[in-house]
């Protein structure tokens, strides 16, 4: 019995971290870059914690209404809804959806990408998983999931070794 609860713990732990590094790593070969949401500029559409998925998409293709990444100054990122498109001019204007004014023109090579997908809540594990307590919680997982692996070997040689000292018991009585 304990065999048979470990292993269900071990395979559904299992389970869910492949789940989780196929959510996060997959997508990045498919040319995705993930980002995570982290203010309430695009609520209720995009809720802070929400994993976005971007693609790099030529700024010529995109549409009003479209929701873009683009490089606001060096690593800064701010995924923002189209609003207005100026083709002669290359620019466009953005604006989050809980906000009152427009972001303001943006130029076509500061585009990162159009988002195609988002998964609430998972850009807390994503913002999480790079820090030194991320990783020491992944590997404590498995950790886990090796020490369920085991522990049943462990009890069921106890097991083993009392009924083999029952009999002995029994006969010199």
């Amino acid at each position: 019995m304990l065999r048979r609860i470990c292993n269900i713990i071990s395979a559904l732990l299992a389970v869910v971290l492949l789940a989780l590094a196929s959510v996060l790593i997959i997508p990045y070969f498919m040319g995705y870059t993930e980002l995570a949401v982290l203010t309430g500029s695009m609520q209720p559409t995009l809720p802070v914690g929400t994993l976005i998925y971007v693609k790099e998409t030529d700024p010529a293709q995109l549409d009003v209404g479209d929701v873009v990444t683009y490089r606001l100054d060096g690593d800064t990122m701010v995924t923002h809804r189209v609003i207005e498109i100026n083709p002669e001019a290359q620019t466009l204007i953005t604006q989050g959806d809980a906000n009152e004014d427009p972001d303001g023109e943006i130029t076509f090579d500061r585009i990162v990408g159009k988002m195609d997908f988002s998964i609430p809540y998972l850009g807390y594990i994503s913002m999480n998983i790079r820090t030194p307590i991320g990783i020491i919680s992944i590997c404590g997982v498995l950790v886990v999931i090796i020490l369920l692996t085991f522990i049943p070997e462990i009890f069921s040689k106890d097991e083993e070794e009392e009924k083999k000292d029952k009999p002995a018991e029994e006969k010199t009585e």
